[in-house]
């Protein structure tokens, strides 16, 4: 078996809309999702059957999750039930990472790490 190492800054990132970028990295079980949103991005409410833990690294986001409204900054973390329709949006004039942890992994997100296939075989 090899394990490797990566670093988040130096993965293939998607670009998901206009002030959004993502990447990935996964287990068998789970996948961790890093997003980077910018000042000014456009929302997009949505909903999905996982479970999304979201742990903010930079910046602060405001979250509406159903009915709630909440916002979270650096070294702050939060759930979004599965099912529930949600959106975030970056605050103030910084760049705002989030990483968020499904589980189990997505299969619409494997595309993401892609570049980890060798860890798989």
């Amino acid at each position: 078996m090899t394990v490797n190492v990566y670093r988040w800054t130096e993965l293939p990132k998607e670009d998901v809309r206009t002030g959004v970028s993502r990447t990935a990295f996964r287990g068998d079980g789970a996948i961790m999702v890093m997003n980077w949103l910018e000042p000014g991005m456009e929302k997009k409410p949505h909903s999905h059957p996982f479970e999304q833990l979201a742990y903010i690294l930079s910046g602060r986001v405001r979250f509406e999750i159903g009915d709630d409204v909440v916002e979270a900054g650096a070294g702050e973390v939060l759930r979004i039930p599965p099912g529930v329709v949600h959106c975030g949006e970056a605050l103030g004039d910084e760049v705002a990472v989030n990483l968020d942890v499904f589980a189990p992994a997505r299969e619409d997100y494997l595309h993401l790490a892609e570049y980890q296939e060798a860890d798989f075989s």
